[in-house]
């Protein structure tokens, strides 16, 4: 297994849909369609020419994770598209830890200070994990930047790093 910045690949596009439709709506029943995320389909000019990164973790050339940083300015991102498949969190892949570790780098050396992020309030275990890696909960008032997201009562937290 390895992980690396997504480059256009319609079959690696495909099973990223697939990822994040079995993440959000089968095991965590968000109902949440791929038109209100249309960010998927246009990672390039989305993600990364602002100054972000969208990566991939494949094992065997089978999409089983992601994560992405979306820049707001030179100093603040947001991470979005954090999923993984049931069998590749925790032991003994932590895959989460990975493509998490990938990400806190890249925005280490993009000089990003602020890592802000939208989760459901329904998705516990993604608030642990959030906690548990030093994110506090903010109020959507304190975000200070306004960016697209698919809003199911969402929480929000923030990472000054």
């Amino acid at each position: 297994m390895h992980i690396q910045p997504y480059k256009s690949n319609p079959q690696h596009l495909a099973q990223l849909v697939d990822l994040i439709n079995y993440c959000q709506n089968t095991e965590a029943h968000l109902s949440i369609k791929m038109a209100e995320q249309s960010d998927i389909f246009d990672i390039n000019s989305y993600y990364q020419n602002p100054g972000g990164q969208f990566w991939i973790a494949l094992d065997k050339n089978q999409v089983v994770g992601s994560i992405a940083l979306l820049v707001l300015n030179p100093h603040t991102a947001v991470l979005k598209k954090f999923f993984a498949y049931p069998q590749y969190r925790g032991q003994p892949h932590h895959l989460g830890r990975q493509l998490y570790q990938q990400l806190l780098t890249f925005a280490s050396q993009s000089h990003i200070t602020r890592i802000v992020l939208d989760t459901p309030e329904d998705e516990i275990r993604s608030h642990y994990f959030y906690e548990h890696h030093g994110f506090h909960q903010i109020d959507g008032s304190e975000l200070q930047h306004s960016y697209v997201y698919p809003d199911r009562n969402s929480r929000f937290y923030e990472l000054i790093l």
